[in-house]
């Protein structure tokens, strides 16, 4: 992932060194339980563990010659160690070490992410409390349908995101398994209590069984689970840019001072943020897309996954770290403007009361729907296409107000109405 986009923290989870670095404590924990069962000399194993190093350059320069990292990465470790060197990666293959210590370094990205998840819940939360009954527009296919709050849409969004942090817990234990049995997973030249210590020292769980590798689905399941994230944070994007529409300026990103929003036109104020989420997102769903297509190896296992997880599992953690932290800063910051969502209200004269109407003719008069809806729409057609008042085109149908009282009607348009159960709602909160 370029550095524009790329935190310190998670960048260094993903760095060469922090990569060797896990290699080293899967090798030196086999050495541990190798050591345990008389395998490995007491005095190796002491050597290994105080002199085992490596660098990266120097991987990189022995890599040059061999074309194959973990043949570098060994050799490496035995310029430092010297002769106990021999008792490393014994009876392992490259792929006990790779897979076990990529686990390692997912499940610090995950982890990570849940942080930020759980922040972007904390703010999304708080939103949903201070906007409990900041009245606006509801809007279904872009029309204006009936009154909901902004601290509704607010609730929406801390349930999808409580519903993403379980996702990414599962996906993370999902992710969190090890393996060291050997070229194709039968255990031939390494004891399977080797592979139950590395796993339990470093906080994974051994693969019931494995081939070569680790199968991948459970990394297409821990990619997908963060395109679906990817996914959410544009919705709440899409529905922030909308609000932000000169047309209905009810929400915006904050504009700090000295921004600029344009180089022509001075007078811009645009969503540059939340739009750069939504265009992120669609990096996530192509990775989760070649994970799945990882998935299928040939046998016991090649190396056609091994290219693709280079870049995606940075690049799609990576992305969705820096998608989550600008989106809780975006939250933090939002611009909220009640006004405009009461002007906003308005602006169809009443005409977002119509099923309130129905539904007195039906309920409270005995009207068939059909004939119900048909003075309705009758009246909210003239509304929409003259501008003039909804409740005053009711009043002066004679139809209608043979059967609703001018009582009935005023008692009908009623902001408060569509709030009655907002409360009921925040309670499932805890709120």
């Amino acid at each position: 992932m370029i550095d524009r986009y790329t935190l310190p923290e998670m960048g260094a989870i993903w760095s060469q060194e922090n990569k060797y670095r896990k290699w080293l404590d899967v090798e030196i924990s086999a050495c541990e339980a190798l050591a345990e069962m008389g395998v490995v000399p007491a005095e190796a194993l002491r050597e290994i563990k105080e002199k085992a190093d490596f660098t990266v350059e120097r991987i990189d320069e022995i890599e040059a010659v061999t074309n194959h990292d973990m043949i570098a990465f060994l050799t490496c470790v035995g310029e430092y160690v010297g002769d106990s060197a021999k008792y490393i990666h014994l009876g392992m293959t490259s792929s006990d070490v790779l897979d076990t210590a990529l686990a390692l370094q997912i499940k610090e990205a995950g982890r990570l992410l849940l942080k930020r998840l759980n922040q972007l819940r904390d703010v999304l939360l708080s939103k949903a409390k201070e906007h409990r009954y900041s009245m606006m527009i509801g809007r279904t296919h872009g029309v204006h349908a009936e009154p909901t709050t902004f601290g509704l849409k607010m609730l929406l969004w801390v349930a999808e995101t409580e519903r993403n942090i379980k996702r990414l817990e599962s996906a993370i234990a999902t992710i969190s398994a090890g393996k060291i049995s050997g070229a194709v997973g039968t255990y031939a030249n390494i004891d399977p209590a080797v592979e139950q210590h590395v796993c339990a020292g470093l906080g994974l769980e051994p693969a019931l069984v494995s081939t070569q590798v680790l199968q991948r689905d459970r990394h297409a399941e821990f990619l997908t689970t963060l395109a679906v994230i990817g996914c959410s944070l544009e919705k709440f994007a899409t529905e922030i840019r909308n609000l932000q529409r000169t047309d209905i300026l009810e929400a915006e990103e904050h504009f700090k001072k000295g921004q600029k929003g344009s180089s022509a036109m001075p007078h811009k104020r645009n969503p540059i943020t939340v739009e750069r989420i939504s265009g992120m997102a669609r990096l996530l769903r192509g990775n989760a897309l070649a994970a799945m297509e990882n998935v299928a190896l040939w046998h016991e296992r090649d190396i056609s996954h091994s290219s693709v997880e280079r870049v995606i599992f940075p690049d799609s953690t990576i992305t969705l770290d820096y998608m989550l932290y600008k989106f809780v800063n975006i939250m933090e910051n939002l611009l909220v403007y009640p006004e405009n969502m009461k002007k906003n209200l308005e602006k169809t004269h009443g005409l977002i009361f119509s099923q309130r109407v129905l539904l007195a003719l039906v309920e409270d008069h005995g009207l068939t729907r059909e004939k119900a809806y048909e003075l309705v729409q009758r009246n909210a057609m003239q509304c929409w296409q003259t501008g003039e008042d909804f409740r005053q085109l009711l009043l002066d149908d004679p139809e209608v107000a043979a059967i609703l009282s001018k009582e009935e009607i005023n008692k009908i348009f009623d902001y408060c109405y569509h709030l009655k159960h907002v409360d009921d709602i925040y309670k499932r909160f805890g709120l």
